[in-house]
């Protein structure tokens, strides 16, 4: 039983309904979908328990935005402040777990899945599970569409490597068709890759932001660059949001996250903005082992935090 305690005026996060018992024709702004995938990661992971842990972790918070009081010349519109926002104006719905998704025929069952989630909504996340579930999940929601969409990943890894792992999902893609001259990679970090996976990169054409690039620089600048590159062609952009870009602080529980990585804050500013544009339908929070995590649960605790900022973004395109 939950321990929380129960508010009428402070409502919860999560909780949202499955998206099959909605009515027919029924259509919702977002939903979550489950792809437990752990079996072919290159580090020892119990990823496969992260959905249900992330799922548990958002009733932890709040729909709400608060009111932003900065001058409204620091925040580059036209009000003296901004009015408290509450997410639950949106439409949230539980697509459910993919079963046994570590197989050419579990990769299969993601894709249809996410192609028919996203028949019946805006936006979709899928809930890793390691890294391995962007193939499936990119493919799904880019359909008949692959030959002009884009990725944008926040990694600290270039996800190039040979053969079927956590390790290889940009390969695959590009494998697939995807043109890697609409790939951005950012947060890419120094002794976190090799050398030749480096000038693989390089070599394909795709965009690398490293960790070190963002000091200092607006990050909602920082993605809309990105976005005008994995969008260029018209087509529909993917997030892959990999959390062990982040400092290993702040994401004990991912195994392959380093000391120097993203802070917690710009991550969520990361996700926020690339959410807001409505050229991006589908995104991936993956790579969290949520039974290696810190007691208090602070790396599954930033992935519920990651699906409200996406949540936010999409506020933003109303």
């Amino acid at each position: 039983m939950s321990t929380l305690s129960h508010d009428p005026l402070w409502p919860r996060a999560g909780d949202w309904p499955s998206l099959d018992e909605l009515p027919p024709g029924a259509s919702v702004d977002l939903a979550l979908l489950g792809v437990p995938a752990s079996r072919t990661s290159l580090s020892p992971t119990n990823a496969h328990e992260t959905p249900a842990a992330i799922r548990d972790a958002l009733r932890r918070y709040s729909p709400a935005l608060m009111p932003d009081r900065r001058p409204a010349v620091d925040r580059g519109i036209a009000a003296e402040a901004s009015d408290p926002v509450d997410l639950a104006a949106l439409r949230f719905a539980d697509a459910g777990d993919i079963v046994d998704p570590d197989s050419a025929e579990g990769e299969a069952r993601t894709i249809a899945a996410v192609s028919a989630a996203l028949e019946r909504a805006s936006a979709l996340i899928a809930l890793g599970g390691d890294n391995s579930v962007t193939v499936a999940t990119a493919l799904g929601a880019w359909g008949d569409d692959l030959a002009t969409a884009g990725l944008v990943t926040i990694d600290a890894h270039y996800d190039l490597r040979d053969g079927v792992s956590n390790g290889s999902p940009v390969r695959r893609l590009v494998e697939a068709g995807l043109d890697p001259h609409r790939i951005v990679q950012i947060g890419i970090a120094d002794f976190a890759n090799s050398a030749a996976y480096a000038q693989r990169a390089a070599d394909l054409g795709i965009t690398v932001i490293h960790r070190d690039e963002l000091h200092g620089r607006d990050l909602t600048e920082v993605m809309a660059g990105a976005l005008e590159i994995a969008g260029a062609a018209g087509g529909p952009v993917h997030l892959d949001v990999d959390v062990d870009a982040c400092d290993r602080s702040v994401a004990p529980g991912c195994p392959a996250s380093v000391p120097g990585g993203l802070a917690a804050w710009e991550l969520r500013a990361l996700v926020r903005a690339v959410a807001s544009d409505a050229r991006v339908r589908s995104a991936d929070l993956v790579e969290i082992d949520a039974t290696a995590d810190a007691a208090d649960g602070r790396t599954v605790r930033l992935a519920a935090l990651c699906v409200l900022e996406f949540g936010a973004g999409l506020f933003a395109r109303i």
